[in-house]
């Protein structure tokens, strides 16, 4: 029997880490525990997720906790290499660019454990962004890079990557909101009435990355661009508590059409998401959902490592330009969901919620031929 550890830490990984659990575990043959670094902790970013998305109570938490990139990274290191040692995984599967995925691929690289990549190849070409400097050193010591579409595999192609490590699979968050599409249609009236929220007339917005929330000018420049459109609509932000802090730092007080909220489930955030008429956004989550919602989305920033959804006319980098979001805007609000390349054929390839099944294949063919 085979071991595989999946190493999760923080929200991006619990999203994505739901629909490969429970395919693994349908595989008599393999063994598979989750290992929880303890990135984020609290209820709202941690606890509810595991609840929601079918996922089990973590078989480790580690409890590491926030702290500065490097600390954070290295504590990490330390106690899953350590782990590692004792259990002995035969592969250890890590996901997206957060610390915990750098932390969980190169403590089993230095052990000789075999390392799976989800969401590999994704690049911003932006190394100011720490997630950019994760992408990067992950795909370099993974032996199984499971990649979300052409573009993620063409970047890999460029740098030289052997096209034996090389997997496109499509994208796993698909798998989720596909998996839980019923949930999340049952909570919709009531999320719409708890806000009181009538479905297309509104907007979302989501900013929690360091480059927009801890540089001052730029988001005082997010609050302009709050200002603006919540002139023009009610705009509603489910506020990371970082951002909240540093907005309360300035002293800013939201206008009565914005609507600051807590922190929502990922279900509750998906169903926001799916009723609005378009979202303002610096995540690279944000963009995947919105582009498979059909979901109009202009993203505040000036690259994206999501250049798919550009392509296929679902995302605009607006960057802090108030007079491109407000024509962005207008556009949106003229065509509504024929909006740029809305149409049944705009769907990305292998984005079809069956991302899983094709990993666990890749997975299983490994481990009978040992191609590695």
């Amino acid at each position: 029997m085979k071991q595989i550890t999946l190493v999760v830490g923080a929200r991006p990984n619990f999203v994505k880490a739901g629909p490969l659990y429970n395919e693994l575990k349908k595989e008599p043959d393999f063994k598979v525990e989750i290992v929880h670094t303890g990135q984020h902790y609290d209820i709202n970013m941690s606890d509810i997720f595991f609840k929601q998305l079918d996922l089990p109570t973590p078989d480790i938490n580690l409890n590491v906790g926030s702290g500065p990139h490097g600390k954070q990274t290295g504590e990490m290191l330390a106690r899953l290499e350590e782990l590692f040692m004792k259990r002995k995984p035969d592969l250890v599967i890590v996901f997206g660019d957060t610390n915990s995925t750098l932390a969980g691929a190169l403590a089993a690289a230095k052990l000789g454990i075999r390392v799976g990549h989800v969401e590999a190849g994704v690049r911003s070409y932006d190394m100011s962004m720490p997630e950019e400097i994760n992408r990067i050193l992950v795909d370099r010591i993974s032996d199984l890079l499971f990649i979300p579409d052409e573009f993620a595999r063409l970047n890999l192609s460029e740098e030289g990557v052997s096209t034996s490590r090389m997997f496109v699979v499509g994208n796993i968050l698909m798998d989720t909101i596909t998996q839980h599409m019923s949930k999340i249609s049952a909570m919709e009236k009531e999320l719409l009435n708890q806000f009181s929220l009538k479905s297309g007339e509104y907007a979302v917005i989501t900013v929690h990355r360091a480059g927009n929330v801890d540089d001052i000018e730029k988001l005082k420049n997010i609050i302009k661009i709050m200002e603006e459109v919540s002139r023009r609509m009610v705009l509603v932000f489910p506020v990371h508590p970082r951002t909240r802090s540093r907005l309360n730092e300035l002293g800013f007080n939201p206008p009565e059409n914005l609507k600051f909220v807590d922190p929502l489930g990922y279900l509750e955030f998906i169903a926001l998401l799916k009723n609005s008429a378009l979202v303002l956004t610096d995540s690279g989550g944000v963009q995947k959902e919105s582009s498979f919602l059909c979901v109009p989305c202009l993203t505040l920033r000036e690259n994206t490592e999501w250049v798919i959804t550009l392509n296929k006319g679902t995302n605009v980098l607006v960057g802090y330009n108030l007079q491109k979001i407000d024509e962005e805007i207008t556009k949106i609000l003229e065509m509504r969901r024929v909006y740029g390349s809305y149409v049944a054929g705009s769907r990305i390839k292998l984005w079809d919620g069956r991302t899983s099944e094709r990993i666990v294949a890749v997975i299983k063919e490994t481990f009978e031929g040992d191609i590695i």
